[in-house]
């Protein structure tokens, strides 16, 4: 059932990819490059072929809990998101000289602040869906200073609303399309078109606010 899957379906199929995938998730903030999303994905469709074939009367093979993981992802994508704050809050001077030099990091860093203290961090939120939007906004509320309750709230909603949407794409699209690369390949064209999506509504949120 996870052959069509591809030579992935053997780890998929381990309790190691529950490792493999908070590893992915909490290091790609550092490099944005790792398939984090996809192994998420991945591994969401294998569930859903286990799903089906238990629902068929058949033995699925150990596939993914979809809960246990979605609190994989997203508890690393806040672990992630708090060491870069960390990491950002004592670089001192020389990060802040590097941020100043920034028009996009200064504009952003103005952004951030204004949203976090008034409450509203739902930029955090947009921010990961944006590809290494993550790793900006975690890196702008570290040098800032800003504080950690103020942070961490918006972190803790932007990385489950991550999860729970990348595993629900894997899983709906194993349910409806089979655990295929097909499914999966349409399960992430549907995760880069909300990053994309993010990232444009992210551009254009400065042209907003310089218009009022």
């Amino acid at each position: 059932m996870l052959d069509s899957l591809g030579s992935i379906g053997s780890l998929v199929s381990s309790p190691w990819i529950y490792v493999l995938v908070a590893v992915s998730v909490l290091l790609d903030i550092f490099l944005p490059v790792l398939p984090s999303g996809v192994l998420v994905i991945t591994a969401a469709t294998a569930a859903a072929a286990g799903t089906g074939a238990a629902a068929a009367g058949r033995v699925p093979q150990d596939v993914p809990d979809i809960l246990v993981l979605t609190l994989c992802a997203a508890t690393a994508s806040v672990l992630g998101d708090l060491a870069v704050y960390r990491l950002a809050w004592r670089g001192g001077p020389r990060l802040d000289r590097a941020i100043a030099r920034s028009r996009r990091l200064t504009t952003a860093q103005e952004r951030l602040g204004g949203a976090l203290a008034r409450g509203g961090g739902a930029l955090v939120v947009l921010a990961r869906f944006a590809p290494a939007g993550r790793s900006v906004v975690s890196l702008i509320a570290g040098s800032a200073h800003r504080r950690v309750r103020e942070f961490l709230p918006w972190s803790a909603l932007a990385g489950l609303a991550w999860a729970v949407y990348s595993v629900a794409l894997g899983y709906f699209g194993g349910q409806w399309l089979g655990a295929t690369w097909l499914g999966a390949a349409v399960s992430l064209v549907a995760l880069f078109g909300a990053g994309a999506g993010a990232a444009y509504l992210m551009r254009r949120q400065p042209r907003a606010t310089e218009a009022s």
